[in-house]
Protein backbone atom coordinates (compact mmCIF):
# COMPACT_ATOMS: atom_id res chain seq x y z
CA UNK A 1 0.00 0.00 0.00
CA UNK A 2 1.56 3.52 -0.65
CA UNK A 3 1.54 6.14 1.71
CA UNK A 4 -0.44 8.72 0.21
CA UNK A 5 -3.11 5.31 0.95
CA UNK A 6 -2.19 5.39 3.86
CA UNK A 7 -3.23 8.43 5.07
CA UNK A 8 -5.92 8.79 3.01
CA UNK A 9 -7.79 5.92 4.70
CA UNK A 10 -7.97 7.49 7.77
CA UNK A 11 -9.22 11.28 5.99
CA UNK A 12 -12.07 8.75 4.34
CA UNK A 13 -12.94 7.39 8.15
CA UNK A 14 -13.33 10.77 9.33
CA UNK A 15 -15.35 12.60 6.44
CA UNK A 16 -17.45 9.25 6.53
CA UNK A 17 -17.99 10.49 10.30
CA UNK A 18 -18.46 13.92 9.85
CA UNK A 19 -21.07 13.11 6.78
CA UNK A 20 -23.23 10.47 9.15
CA UNK A 21 -23.33 13.75 11.86
CA UNK A 22 -24.68 15.54 8.78
CA UNK A 23 -22.09 17.68 7.66
CA UNK A 24 -20.18 17.87 4.49
CA UNK A 25 -16.65 17.89 4.88
CA UNK A 26 -15.22 22.13 3.80
CA UNK A 27 -12.02 22.57 6.04
CA UNK A 28 -9.24 20.59 4.80
CA UNK A 29 -7.38 18.18 6.81
CA UNK A 30 -3.60 18.64 7.67
CA UNK A 31 -3.10 18.47 11.38
CA UNK A 32 -1.34 15.14 12.57
CA UNK A 33 -1.38 14.16 16.24
CA UNK A 34 2.09 15.99 17.25
CA UNK A 35 0.69 18.98 15.10
CA UNK A 36 -2.54 18.97 17.15
CA UNK A 37 -0.74 18.78 20.88
CA UNK A 38 1.33 21.37 19.34
CA UNK A 39 -1.31 23.34 18.66
CA UNK A 40 -3.13 22.45 22.38
CA UNK A 41 -0.40 22.62 23.80
CA UNK A 42 0.92 26.35 22.32
CA UNK A 43 -3.15 27.60 23.80
CA UNK A 44 -2.89 26.16 27.22
CA UNK A 45 1.03 26.71 27.46
CA UNK A 46 0.03 26.82 31.61
CA UNK A 47 3.21 27.70 32.74
CA UNK A 48 3.47 30.85 30.28
CA UNK A 49 -0.26 31.68 31.00
CA UNK A 50 0.60 31.74 34.35
CA UNK A 51 2.77 33.79 34.24
CA UNK A 52 0.78 36.75 32.47
CA UNK A 53 -1.97 36.52 35.14
CA UNK A 54 0.40 36.24 38.08
CA UNK A 55 -0.31 39.50 39.53
CA UNK A 56 -3.66 38.28 40.20
CA UNK A 57 -2.50 35.41 42.14
CA UNK A 58 0.40 37.41 43.80
CA UNK A 59 -1.97 39.22 45.21
CA UNK A 60 -4.78 37.11 46.55
CA UNK A 61 -3.30 34.22 48.63
CA UNK A 62 0.72 34.49 47.27
CA UNK A 63 2.82 31.81 46.17
CA UNK A 64 0.89 28.91 48.82
CA UNK A 65 -2.64 29.63 47.17
CA UNK A 66 -0.60 29.76 43.53
CA UNK A 67 1.23 25.97 43.94
CA UNK A 68 -1.70 24.03 45.39
CA UNK A 69 -4.43 25.55 44.04
CA UNK A 70 -3.10 24.47 40.50
CA UNK A 71 -2.12 21.91 41.41
CA UNK A 72 -5.38 21.13 42.16
CA UNK A 73 -6.93 21.87 39.39
CA UNK A 74 -4.67 20.47 37.38
CA UNK A 75 -5.31 17.01 39.08
CA UNK A 76 -9.55 17.80 38.55
CA UNK A 77 -8.92 18.92 34.92
CA UNK A 78 -7.76 15.51 34.15
CA UNK A 79 -10.82 14.34 35.32
CA UNK A 80 -12.74 16.72 32.63
CA UNK A 81 -9.97 16.01 30.19
CA UNK A 82 -10.84 12.16 30.77
CA UNK A 83 -14.29 12.87 30.34
CA UNK A 84 -14.17 15.18 26.86
CA UNK A 85 -11.78 13.30 25.23
CA UNK A 86 -14.36 10.39 25.48
CA UNK A 87 -17.07 12.54 23.86
CA UNK A 88 -14.66 13.93 21.18
CA UNK A 89 -13.79 10.47 20.27
CA UNK A 90 -17.34 9.92 19.67
CA UNK A 91 -18.56 12.95 17.73
CA UNK A 92 -15.30 14.33 16.35
CA UNK A 93 -17.25 17.86 15.30
CA UNK A 94 -15.88 21.55 15.24
CA UNK A 95 -18.83 22.57 17.26
CA UNK A 96 -17.61 20.55 20.52
CA UNK A 97 -19.34 21.22 23.53
CA UNK A 98 -22.74 22.46 22.24
CA UNK A 99 -22.79 19.36 19.63
CA UNK A 100 -22.03 16.86 22.23
CA UNK A 101 -25.15 18.65 24.41
CA UNK A 102 -27.71 18.20 21.88
CA UNK A 103 -26.63 14.82 21.29
CA UNK A 104 -26.29 13.34 24.89
CA UNK A 105 -28.72 15.63 26.38
CA UNK A 106 -32.27 14.17 26.95
CA UNK A 107 -34.38 15.70 24.13
CA UNK A 108 -37.07 17.87 25.77
CA UNK A 109 -34.33 20.62 26.76
CA UNK A 110 -31.28 19.47 24.02
CA UNK A 111 -31.35 22.09 21.42
CA UNK A 112 -32.32 24.86 23.94
CA UNK A 113 -29.57 23.90 26.34
CA UNK A 114 -26.81 23.29 23.52
CA UNK A 115 -27.91 26.56 22.21
CA UNK A 116 -27.18 28.37 25.50
CA UNK A 117 -23.89 26.22 25.79
CA UNK A 118 -22.84 27.57 22.17
CA UNK A 119 -23.09 31.17 23.07
CA UNK A 120 -20.94 30.18 25.94
CA UNK A 121 -18.15 28.35 24.31
CA UNK A 122 -17.74 31.32 21.85
CA UNK A 123 -17.90 33.83 24.40
CA UNK A 124 -15.01 32.08 26.26
CA UNK A 125 -12.75 31.13 23.34
CA UNK A 126 -12.85 34.97 22.04
CA UNK A 127 -12.42 36.51 25.90
CA UNK A 128 -9.83 34.22 26.26
CA UNK A 129 -7.72 35.59 22.76
CA UNK A 130 -8.70 38.56 23.91
CA UNK A 131 -6.88 38.08 27.18
CA UNK A 132 -3.92 36.53 25.38
CA UNK A 133 -4.10 39.70 23.52
CA UNK A 134 -3.61 41.74 26.96
CA UNK A 135 -1.10 39.50 28.09
CA UNK A 136 1.26 40.26 24.66
CA UNK A 137 1.06 43.81 24.98
CA UNK A 138 1.35 43.78 28.67
CA UNK A 139 4.39 41.96 28.22
CA UNK A 140 5.98 43.96 25.04
CA UNK A 141 4.77 47.09 27.38
CA UNK A 142 6.43 45.75 30.36
CA UNK A 143 9.76 45.02 28.60
CA UNK A 144 9.61 48.54 27.45
CA UNK A 145 9.02 50.60 30.71
CA UNK A 146 12.12 48.23 32.13
CA UNK A 147 14.42 49.44 29.28
CA UNK A 148 13.18 53.34 29.49
CA UNK A 149 12.04 54.04 33.33
CA UNK A 150 10.71 57.12 32.33
CA UNK A 151 7.82 55.73 29.92
CA UNK A 152 5.20 55.24 31.67
CA UNK A 153 2.64 52.85 30.06
CA UNK A 154 -0.98 54.10 29.50
CA UNK A 155 -4.16 51.84 29.27
CA UNK A 156 -4.70 53.05 25.70
CA UNK A 157 -1.07 52.26 24.90
CA UNK A 158 -2.27 48.49 25.57
CA UNK A 159 -5.30 48.72 23.96
CA UNK A 160 -3.78 49.61 20.81
CA UNK A 161 -1.17 47.13 20.99
CA UNK A 162 -3.70 44.66 22.06
CA UNK A 163 -5.62 45.67 18.32
CA UNK A 164 -2.68 44.93 16.89
CA UNK A 165 -2.15 41.94 18.18
CA UNK A 166 -5.79 40.43 17.20
CA UNK A 167 -4.95 42.10 13.55
CA UNK A 168 -1.71 39.92 13.36
CA UNK A 169 -3.88 36.87 14.41
CA UNK A 170 -6.65 37.73 11.77
CA UNK A 171 -3.94 38.29 8.88
CA UNK A 172 -2.46 34.98 9.72
CA UNK A 173 -5.39 32.72 9.59
CA UNK A 174 -6.63 33.96 6.36
CA UNK A 175 -3.45 34.03 4.34
CA UNK A 176 -1.09 31.50 6.01
CA UNK A 177 -3.52 28.70 7.16
CA UNK A 178 -1.03 26.38 5.52
CA UNK A 179 1.79 27.44 8.44
CA UNK A 180 -0.87 26.75 11.35
CA UNK A 181 -0.02 23.00 11.51
CA UNK A 182 3.78 23.59 11.14
CA UNK A 183 4.06 26.29 13.22
CA UNK A 184 2.13 24.03 15.71
CA UNK A 185 4.76 21.71 15.54
CA UNK A 186 7.92 24.15 16.00
CA UNK A 187 6.55 25.39 19.40
CA UNK A 188 6.07 22.11 21.07
CA UNK A 189 9.78 22.56 21.39
CA UNK A 190 9.85 26.06 21.45
CA UNK A 191 7.37 26.38 24.14
CA UNK A 192 9.51 23.32 26.05
CA UNK A 193 13.00 24.48 25.52
CA UNK A 194 12.47 28.11 27.06
CA UNK A 195 10.33 26.71 29.95
CA UNK A 196 13.85 25.18 30.69
CA UNK A 197 15.61 28.08 29.90
CA UNK A 198 13.34 30.46 32.20
CA UNK A 199 13.95 27.93 35.08
CA UNK A 200 17.46 27.47 35.14
CA UNK A 201 18.55 30.56 34.69
CA UNK A 202 16.06 32.39 37.75
CA UNK A 203 17.09 29.72 39.62
CA UNK A 204 21.07 29.35 38.89
CA UNK A 205 21.41 33.47 38.83
CA UNK A 206 19.13 34.39 41.80
CA UNK A 207 21.26 34.64 45.14
CA UNK A 208 18.35 36.03 47.23
CA UNK A 209 16.12 33.18 46.97
CA UNK A 210 12.94 33.12 49.76
CA UNK A 211 12.61 30.37 51.79
CA UNK A 212 10.65 27.35 51.11
CA UNK A 213 8.16 28.14 53.99
CA UNK A 214 7.35 31.45 52.11
CA UNK A 215 6.73 29.12 49.22
CA UNK A 216 4.79 26.67 50.85
CA UNK A 217 3.13 28.49 53.78
CA UNK A 218 3.42 31.87 54.23
CA UNK A 219 0.41 33.21 53.47
CA UNK A 220 -0.27 36.55 51.52
CA UNK A 221 -3.30 38.61 51.17
CA UNK A 222 -3.35 42.48 48.93
CA UNK A 223 -7.32 42.14 48.20
CA UNK A 224 -8.74 43.76 51.00
CA UNK A 225 -10.81 40.65 51.43
CA UNK A 226 -10.57 37.98 54.26
CA UNK A 227 -7.68 34.86 54.21
CA UNK A 228 -10.45 32.52 52.63
CA UNK A 229 -11.98 35.03 49.97
CA UNK A 230 -8.57 35.60 48.88
CA UNK A 231 -7.98 32.52 48.69
CA UNK A 232 -10.92 31.65 46.39
CA UNK A 233 -10.06 34.59 44.55
CA UNK A 234 -6.47 32.87 44.02
CA UNK A 235 -8.00 30.31 42.47
CA UNK A 236 -8.87 32.40 39.17
CA UNK A 237 -5.09 32.29 37.83
CA UNK A 238 -4.96 28.60 38.40
CA UNK A 239 -8.29 27.94 36.86
CA UNK A 240 -7.02 30.12 34.03
CA UNK A 241 -3.51 28.68 33.68
CA UNK A 242 -5.68 25.70 33.08
CA UNK A 243 -7.79 26.25 30.70
CA UNK A 244 -8.79 26.34 26.86
CA UNK A 245 -7.91 22.48 26.08
CA UNK A 246 -10.94 21.74 24.41
CA UNK A 247 -9.36 23.17 21.61
CA UNK A 248 -8.29 19.73 19.77
CA UNK A 249 -12.08 19.42 19.51
CA UNK A 250 -12.86 22.64 17.03
CA UNK A 251 -10.19 21.68 15.16
CA UNK A 252 -11.38 18.01 14.74
CA UNK A 253 -12.33 18.68 10.76
CA UNK A 254 -9.07 19.64 9.72
CA UNK A 255 -7.34 16.58 11.29
CA UNK A 256 -6.70 13.42 9.62
CA UNK A 257 -7.71 10.93 12.03
CA UNK A 258 -9.68 12.85 14.47
CA UNK A 259 -11.09 10.13 16.40
CA UNK A 260 -8.40 8.90 17.51
CA UNK A 261 -5.52 11.58 17.74
CA UNK A 262 -8.21 14.59 19.46
CA UNK A 263 -8.61 12.91 22.61
CA UNK A 264 -4.84 11.89 22.92
CA UNK A 265 -3.91 15.88 22.20
CA UNK A 266 -6.97 17.11 24.83
CA UNK A 267 -5.15 14.67 27.31
CA UNK A 268 -1.63 15.57 26.45
CA UNK A 269 -2.31 19.03 26.74
CA UNK A 270 -3.47 19.25 30.39
CA UNK A 271 -0.58 16.31 31.49
CA UNK A 272 2.21 19.10 29.87
CA UNK A 273 0.05 22.18 31.10
CA UNK A 274 -0.20 20.52 34.62
CA UNK A 275 3.67 19.65 35.09
CA UNK A 276 4.91 22.60 33.16
CA UNK A 277 3.10 25.02 35.18
CA UNK A 278 3.28 23.64 38.47
CA UNK A 279 7.30 23.87 38.39
CA UNK A 280 7.10 26.83 36.87
CA UNK A 281 4.96 28.59 39.58
CA UNK A 282 7.67 26.70 42.39
CA UNK A 283 10.37 28.09 40.87
CA UNK A 284 9.12 31.72 40.62
CA UNK A 285 7.91 31.68 44.25
CA UNK A 286 11.34 31.02 44.95
CA UNK A 287 12.84 33.94 42.90
CA UNK A 288 9.93 36.63 44.38
CA UNK A 289 12.17 39.39 45.98
CA UNK A 290 10.05 42.16 47.70
CA UNK A 291 6.45 41.00 48.00
CA UNK A 292 4.69 44.35 47.31
CA UNK A 293 7.29 45.40 44.92
CA UNK A 294 6.72 43.02 42.69
CA UNK A 295 2.76 43.17 42.82
CA UNK A 296 3.38 47.04 42.09
CA UNK A 297 6.14 46.86 39.55
CA UNK A 298 6.16 49.91 37.50
CA UNK A 299 6.10 47.01 34.21
CA UNK A 300 2.62 46.34 34.77
CA UNK A 301 3.71 42.23 34.56
CA UNK A 302 5.41 41.23 37.86
CA UNK A 303 7.02 38.23 35.87
CA UNK A 304 9.34 40.85 34.31
CA UNK A 305 9.97 42.60 37.61
CA UNK A 306 10.63 38.90 38.94
CA UNK A 307 13.25 37.71 36.05
CA UNK A 308 15.06 41.25 36.36
CA UNK A 309 15.30 40.89 40.06
CA UNK A 310 16.85 37.46 39.61
CA UNK A 311 19.05 38.43 36.74
CA UNK A 312 20.08 41.84 37.60
CA UNK A 313 20.17 42.73 34.15
CA UNK A 314 17.46 44.75 31.88
CA UNK A 315 18.83 43.00 28.77
CA UNK A 316 18.61 39.51 30.67
CA UNK A 317 14.97 39.90 31.67
CA UNK A 318 14.20 41.25 28.57
CA UNK A 319 15.39 37.90 26.95
CA UNK A 320 13.41 36.00 28.86
CA UNK A 321 10.30 38.11 28.49
CA UNK A 322 10.86 37.24 24.72
CA UNK A 323 10.88 33.61 25.11
CA UNK A 324 7.24 34.15 26.31
CA UNK A 325 6.11 36.91 24.05
CA UNK A 326 6.68 34.13 20.82
CA UNK A 327 4.16 31.87 22.28
CA UNK A 328 1.56 34.12 23.16
CA UNK A 329 1.25 35.88 19.34
CA UNK A 330 1.47 32.15 18.51
CA UNK A 331 -1.23 31.28 21.08
CA UNK A 332 -3.65 34.76 19.88
CA UNK A 333 -3.17 33.08 16.15
CA UNK A 334 -4.55 29.78 17.28
CA UNK A 335 -6.93 30.57 19.78
CA UNK A 336 -7.90 33.11 16.41
CA UNK A 337 -8.37 30.02 14.42
CA UNK A 338 -10.42 28.37 17.37
CA UNK A 339 -12.69 30.85 18.14
CA UNK A 340 -13.20 30.78 14.09
CA UNK A 341 -13.86 27.64 13.81
CA UNK A 342 -16.44 27.34 16.63
CA UNK A 343 -18.15 30.53 14.92
CA UNK A 344 -18.61 28.77 11.80
CA UNK A 345 -19.37 25.46 13.00
CA UNK A 346 -22.00 27.75 14.91
CA UNK A 347 -23.08 29.38 12.30
CA UNK A 348 -23.52 26.54 10.11
CA UNK A 349 -25.88 24.82 12.77
CA UNK A 350 -27.87 28.58 12.18
CA UNK A 351 -26.85 29.32 16.03
CA UNK A 352 -25.92 32.98 15.44
CA UNK A 353 -27.47 36.40 13.33
CA UNK A 354 -26.68 36.25 10.30
CA UNK A 355 -25.48 32.89 9.82
CA UNK A 356 -24.96 32.47 6.52
CA UNK A 357 -22.44 34.84 6.06
CA UNK A 358 -20.67 33.47 8.82
CA UNK A 359 -20.35 29.77 7.82
CA UNK A 360 -19.23 30.53 4.45
CA UNK A 361 -16.14 29.46 3.88
CA UNK A 362 -13.31 30.21 1.24
CA UNK A 363 -12.64 27.88 -1.76
CA UNK A 364 -9.22 28.46 -2.57
CA UNK A 365 -8.11 28.54 1.29
CA UNK A 366 -10.46 26.42 2.51
CA UNK A 367 -10.65 28.77 5.65
CA UNK A 368 -14.29 30.75 6.92
CA UNK A 369 -12.64 33.79 6.23
CA UNK A 370 -15.74 36.17 7.49
CA UNK A 371 -15.70 34.07 10.84
CA UNK A 372 -12.12 34.94 11.41
CA UNK A 373 -13.00 39.14 11.01
CA UNK A 374 -15.75 38.72 13.39
CA UNK A 375 -13.50 36.29 16.04
CA UNK A 376 -11.16 39.54 15.28
CA UNK A 377 -13.56 42.55 15.51
CA UNK A 378 -15.01 40.57 18.94
CA UNK A 379 -11.91 40.71 20.70
CA UNK A 380 -10.98 44.17 20.08
CA UNK A 381 -14.44 45.12 20.88
CA UNK A 382 -13.08 43.60 24.73
CA UNK A 383 -9.73 44.92 24.35
CA UNK A 384 -11.41 48.44 24.20
CA UNK A 385 -13.23 47.73 27.82
CA UNK A 386 -9.36 48.80 29.42
CA UNK A 387 -10.06 52.36 28.30
CA UNK A 388 -13.28 51.87 30.62
CA UNK A 389 -11.91 50.10 33.80
CA UNK A 390 -8.65 49.57 34.94
CA UNK A 391 -10.09 46.29 36.34
CA UNK A 392 -11.00 45.01 32.78
CA UNK A 393 -7.96 42.39 32.42
CA UNK A 394 -8.93 40.82 35.68
CA UNK A 395 -12.74 41.14 34.01
CA UNK A 396 -11.76 39.33 30.72
CA UNK A 397 -10.14 37.13 32.32
CA UNK A 398 -13.04 36.26 34.47
CA UNK A 399 -15.32 36.19 31.26
CA UNK A 400 -13.22 34.28 29.62
CA UNK A 401 -12.85 31.45 32.11
CA UNK A 402 -16.16 31.61 33.08
CA UNK A 403 -17.20 31.25 29.38
CA UNK A 404 -14.99 28.02 29.02
CA UNK A 405 -15.99 26.68 32.31
CA UNK A 406 -19.74 26.85 31.80
CA UNK A 407 -19.45 25.57 28.37
CA UNK A 408 -17.37 22.23 29.65
CA UNK A 409 -19.86 21.62 32.66
CA UNK A 410 -23.43 21.31 30.43
CA UNK A 411 -21.71 18.56 28.17
CA UNK A 412 -20.81 16.74 31.92
CA UNK A 413 -24.19 17.39 32.76
CA UNK A 414 -25.48 16.46 29.20
CA UNK A 415 -23.60 13.00 29.55
CA UNK A 416 -24.35 12.04 33.02
CA UNK A 417 -28.16 12.37 32.49
CA UNK A 418 -27.36 10.38 29.32
CA UNK A 419 -25.88 7.60 31.54
CA UNK A 420 -29.06 7.81 33.92
CA UNK A 421 -31.48 7.63 31.07
CA UNK A 422 -29.14 4.45 29.19
CA UNK A 423 -28.20 2.05 31.90
CA UNK A 424 -26.10 -0.84 30.57
CA UNK A 425 -26.03 1.01 26.99
CA UNK A 426 -22.84 3.24 27.27
CA UNK A 427 -21.07 1.05 24.55
CA UNK A 428 -23.73 2.90 22.45
CA UNK A 429 -23.66 5.68 23.86
CA UNK A 430 -20.44 7.08 23.40
CA UNK A 431 -19.24 4.69 20.72
CA UNK A 432 -16.02 6.33 19.84
CA UNK A 433 -12.47 4.50 20.29
CA UNK A 434 -11.27 5.96 23.56
CA UNK A 435 -13.19 5.04 26.39
CA UNK A 436 -13.62 5.34 30.09
CA UNK A 437 -15.40 2.26 30.72
CA UNK A 438 -17.16 1.62 34.54
CA UNK A 439 -14.90 4.91 35.34
CA UNK A 440 -16.67 7.35 33.13
CA UNK A 441 -19.15 8.28 35.38
CA UNK A 442 -17.35 9.19 37.92
CA UNK A 443 -15.04 10.99 36.36
CA UNK A 444 -17.75 12.55 34.49
CA UNK A 445 -19.25 13.47 38.06
CA UNK A 446 -15.97 14.51 39.52
CA UNK A 447 -15.80 16.87 36.59
CA UNK A 448 -19.38 18.68 36.66
CA UNK A 449 -19.20 19.65 40.30
CA UNK A 450 -15.33 20.95 40.27
CA UNK A 451 -16.99 22.76 37.06
CA UNK A 452 -19.78 24.13 38.83
CA UNK A 453 -17.85 25.59 41.70
CA UNK A 454 -15.64 26.73 40.36
CA UNK A 455 -17.80 28.89 37.61
CA UNK A 456 -19.30 30.32 40.86
CA UNK A 457 -16.06 31.97 42.20
CA UNK A 458 -14.89 33.86 38.96
CA UNK A 459 -17.96 36.09 39.92
CA UNK A 460 -16.53 37.49 43.12
CA UNK A 461 -14.90 41.25 42.85
CA UNK A 462 -10.82 40.91 43.04
CA UNK A 463 -10.50 43.86 45.22
CA UNK A 464 -12.19 45.32 48.55
CA UNK A 465 -13.44 47.62 49.41
CA UNK A 466 -15.67 47.40 45.73
CA UNK A 467 -16.45 50.58 43.46
CA UNK A 468 -17.17 50.92 40.50
CA UNK A 469 -14.00 51.52 39.11
CA UNK A 470 -12.56 47.92 40.80
CA UNK A 471 -16.06 46.11 40.25
CA UNK A 472 -15.98 42.66 38.72
CA UNK A 473 -18.55 42.56 35.63
CA UNK A 474 -18.34 39.42 35.10
CA UNK A 475 -21.35 38.05 36.69
CA UNK A 476 -23.16 41.46 34.42
CA UNK A 477 -21.35 40.40 31.24
CA UNK A 478 -22.16 36.52 31.62
CA UNK A 479 -25.39 37.99 32.49
CA UNK A 480 -26.27 40.05 29.36
CA UNK A 481 -24.10 36.84 27.13
CA UNK A 482 -27.37 34.67 28.38
CA UNK A 483 -30.21 37.60 28.19
CA UNK A 484 -29.00 37.82 24.19
CA UNK A 485 -29.03 33.76 24.17
CA UNK A 486 -32.29 33.93 25.53
CA UNK A 487 -34.07 36.57 23.64
CA UNK A 488 -32.14 35.11 20.12
CA UNK A 489 -33.46 31.57 21.06
CA UNK A 490 -36.98 32.48 21.56
CA UNK A 491 -37.34 34.66 18.54
CA UNK A 492 -34.88 32.68 15.97
CA UNK A 493 -33.04 29.53 17.68
CA UNK A 494 -36.41 27.62 18.42
CA UNK A 495 -37.63 27.97 14.71
CA UNK A 496 -33.99 27.70 12.74
CA UNK A 497 -31.37 25.98 14.81
CA UNK A 498 -30.70 22.31 14.12
CA UNK A 499 -27.45 20.98 15.29
CA UNK A 500 -25.65 17.73 14.50
CA UNK A 501 -28.29 16.32 11.55
CA UNK A 502 -28.88 13.08 13.27
CA UNK A 503 -32.23 11.92 12.38
CA UNK A 504 -35.33 11.56 14.47
CA UNK A 505 -34.41 9.93 17.29
CA UNK A 506 -30.97 10.88 19.23
CA UNK A 507 -29.89 6.85 18.44
CA UNK A 508 -30.13 7.73 15.02
CA UNK A 509 -26.72 9.55 15.71
CA UNK A 510 -25.27 6.88 17.59
CA UNK A 511 -26.08 3.93 15.08
CA UNK A 512 -24.77 5.87 12.34
CA UNK A 513 -21.68 6.39 14.13
CA UNK A 514 -21.14 3.08 15.09
CA UNK A 515 -21.83 2.22 11.60
CA UNK A 516 -19.07 4.50 10.14
CA UNK A 517 -16.58 3.56 12.83
CA UNK A 518 -17.23 -0.20 11.57
CA UNK A 519 -16.66 1.10 7.92
CA UNK A 520 -13.39 2.88 8.83
CA UNK A 521 -12.00 -0.34 11.23
CA UNK A 522 -13.02 -2.51 7.78
CA UNK A 523 -10.83 -0.15 5.55
CA UNK A 524 -7.60 -0.15 7.88
CA UNK A 525 -8.22 -4.12 8.06
CA UNK A 526 -8.51 -4.09 3.96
Amino acid sequence: MEKKDVVFEPQLREINVLENLGYAQELKRTFSLPGMVGFAFSIVTSWSALGGVLVVGVESGGPPVMIFSFLAISILTLAVAFSMAEICSAYPVAGGQYSWVIILAPKSIARGLSWMTGWFMITGILAMAATVNFITANFILGMANLTFPDYVIEPWHVVLLAYLVAWISAVGNIYTPQWLERTAKIMVTWNIASFFVVIITILACNDHKQSASFVFTEFQNLTGWGPAMAAILGVLQAAFGMCCYDAPAHMTEEMLSATTEAPKSIILSVLLGGVTGTIFLIAVSFCIGDFEGVASSSTGVPLIQIFYDSTNSVGGACVLTVLLVVPAIVSAVFLTAEGSRSLYAFARDRGLPFSHVWAKVGTKNKVPVNSVLLACVVQMALNSIYFGALEAFSTVIAIATEGFYLSYFTPMLAVLLARLSNRGKTQQLLCGPYQLGRWGWVLNLISAIFLLFASITFNFPGIAPVTAQNMNYTSAAIGIIGLISLVTWIFDGRKNFTGPRIGSEEVGVREAVDGSMDEGKKDIGG
